[in-house]
């Protein structure tokens, strides 16, 4: 595993506790509004999740966990990333980017590990800031 790899993956391991933090505290007040166990199980979760990604995302390009990292999400030709790119880029992460990474997990990094399958659908890339 590559450097900014390494670096992505706690990232991601931080922005996951803030997200079930924040997931438990909209659920408990959900509970009471939507009966459906499955609705809190798999819906709840992801919406959190990409809120608040979404969100950090396009007012300063970092979620905590990136800058925790020293890590920031940019354009590939460096400007500033689009509502498109963000939501492009997390819809494939959490679907299609599994099966790219189970049929070839050597080639799932690319470059130095800044490009990772989402990054590229997306047109986007990680940098060390």
């Amino acid at each position: 595993m590559k450097a900014i790899t390494k670096k992505r993956t706690k990232a991601v391991l931080i922005d996951s506790v803030i997200s079930g933090v924040a997931s438990a505290g909209v659920e408990y007040f959900l509970k009471k509004k939507i009966k459906n166990e499955a609705f809190h199980a798999f819906v709840t979760p992801t919406l959190v999740m990409w809120s608040l990604e979404y969100a950090q995302l396009k007012t300063c390009g970092q979620t905590l966990g990136y800058k925790t990292m020293g890590l920031a999400l940019e354009n590939e030709d460096g400007s500033e990333i689009t509502s498109g790119q963000i939501i492009k880029r997390m819809a494939y992460r959490d679907s299609l980017s599994t099966f790219k990474y189970m049929k070839d997990r050597k080639a799932f990094e690319g470059e130095d590990g800044s490009v990772l399958p989402h990054d590229e659908v997306a047109g986007t890339v990680v940098r060390e800031v």
